[in-house]
Formats: structure tokens, C-alpha cells, sequence
């Protein structure tokens, strides 16, 4: 997640700009381990909340980030 340039990093998902979250540290942190993999939160998960900017734009900054 640190290394997108486009995409910010919150808390809240409701904006304009494409945002992530980690919710096994942030929406989930209060439930037990256990309990998020029941659910199907991972420490690895990373949700998105895609905003307004081009989909060119978004989909180059995420690959740009997976491969750094």
C-alpha cells in the first residue's frame, strides 16, 4: 500500500478519490485473529474504494505497485 502514487491510504472510504484500507488493522482490528480469518479478513487484504479518477490511471498506479 505504500507504494501507490495515486491511490491514498484512509481510514474512510467515502470520497471522490480512490482510497485503500487495510481492514485487518483498521474497520476488523477488534476482532481476534481467528474470528477475521473466519470471515475472510486477511492480514493481506486490501480493500478499494475506486473514486473518479481515470480507470487507466488506477489500474497503472496498482500494477505499478505490485511490481515494486
Amino acid at each position: 500500500m505504500n507504494a501507490f502514487k495515486l491511490i491514498n491510504i484512509s481510514n474512510n472510504l467515502g470520497d471522490a478519490k480512490t482510497l485503500a484500507a487495510h481492514p485487518a488493522s483498521t474497520t476488523h482490528q477488534r476482532l481476534s485473529q481467528k474470528k477475521r480469518n473466519e470471515v475472510g479478513i486477511t492480514d493481506s487484504l486490501v480493500r478499494l474504494s475506486i473514486g473518479l479518477e481515470d480507470v487507466e490511471d488506477i489500474k497503472e498506479d496498482l500494477e505499478q505497485a505490485f511490481s515494486s
